[in-house]
């Protein structure tokens, strides 16, 4: 799938998933602003790039700021005289349970993770409706975001809201030609091997080891190749009338996430009290209630 003539800023890419995006891009064709905060992880990966016959050129810089934002446009612009995709995947994580976490563990999250998306987005977006030739903006949710996360309020609470935040971009930019999507990636990365459960499995992966089938299936988990042709895909014209969805890959598995509705819905006439609120919920109600927690263990709880 060609994306010849295209230009794209890759945010949180000297390692991990976002290099797995900036190098899938660039082979796919795409000139590649790679941002990190390492300036190293960072000339790596653009070097890496350029040796496999492909452009790039590193903007180093923590986003979240309006200045670093600018500064990737700017970037794009200057190097290779367009932008058409940006693909919002800079995060980090400070897990802690609700009375543990303080202050600058819930600040450092959001800043990185939601107002680093917002502003890379806003200057995209600003600069590709001056362009006028559309383009496409790919945020990077998470299972987190979907389902809640034990031990993860700052990180759940930004990655659903870079749902919402694609989904009111997707109705504001359609007049201009850009979409916004929210890729949910589950991959074998650093993050991952935070959690028990998959320590191992990272570690066997590190070390050559193939990745089970129950864990690329059952899990959804892979290496980060396989998660980067969702965001070439996103980012190619075969894509242009996909807008506005939350779309989940990892492994084996290829999954479109539902928008919230309504499950139930009752009528009172006058209005509500509480034992009349009580009795419907446990009437009609209850029955929907939806768990919190990824389905796995939704399934063994």
């Amino acid at each position: 799938m060609s994306l010849d003539g295209r230009v794209a800023i890759v945010t949180g890419a000297g390692r991990s998933l976002g290099r797995a995006y900036a190098l899938a891009l660039a082979d796919a064709g795409a000139a590649v602003v790679v941002n990190d905060v390492d300036e190293d992880a960072a000339a790596a990966a653009v070097a890496e790039i350029t040796d496999r016959g492909g452009r790039a050129v590193a903007s180093v810089g923590a986003v979240g700021p309006t200045e670093t934002a600018e500064q990737l446009v700017e970037a794009a612009r200057r190097s290779f005289g367009r932008l058409d995709v940006l693909v919002a995947n800079a995060g980090v994580l400070r897990d802690r349970v609700l009375w543990k976490m303080g202050d600058a563990d819930f600040d450092l999250v959001v800043d990185t993770h939601l107002r680093g998306s917002f502003t890379c987005g806003r200057a995209a977006a600003t600069f590709m409706r001056e362009q006028g030739d559309g383009g496409r903006i790919i945020l990077i949710g998470s299972p987190a975001g979907q389902f809640g996360s034990f031990g993860q309020t700052n990180y759940a609470a930004v990655k659903a809201g870079l749902v919402a935040m694609a989904r009111t971009w997707s109705l504001e930019l359609a007049r201009a030609g850009i979409t916004v999507n929210t890729v949910v990636p589950t991959a074998l990365s650093p993050m991952t091997a935070t959690i028990p459960a998959y320590t191992q499995v990272y570690e066997d992966y590190l070390a050559g080891q193939p990745i089970p089938t129950d864990i690329r299936r059952d899990n959804a988990l892979g290496t980060p190749e396989d998660v980067a042709p969702l965001v070439v895909w996103l980012a190619s014209a075969d894509a242009a009338d996909v807008t506005g969805q939350a779309i989940g890959i990892g492994g084996d598995r290829l999954t479109l996430y539902a928008h919230p509705a309504a499950l139930e819905t009752s009528y009172s006439d006058g209005g509500w009290d509480a034992a009349g609120i009580g009795d419907a919920w446990r009437s009609q109600f209850a029955g929907h209630a939806q768990p919190s927690g990824p389905p796995s263990r939704q399934a063994s709880a």
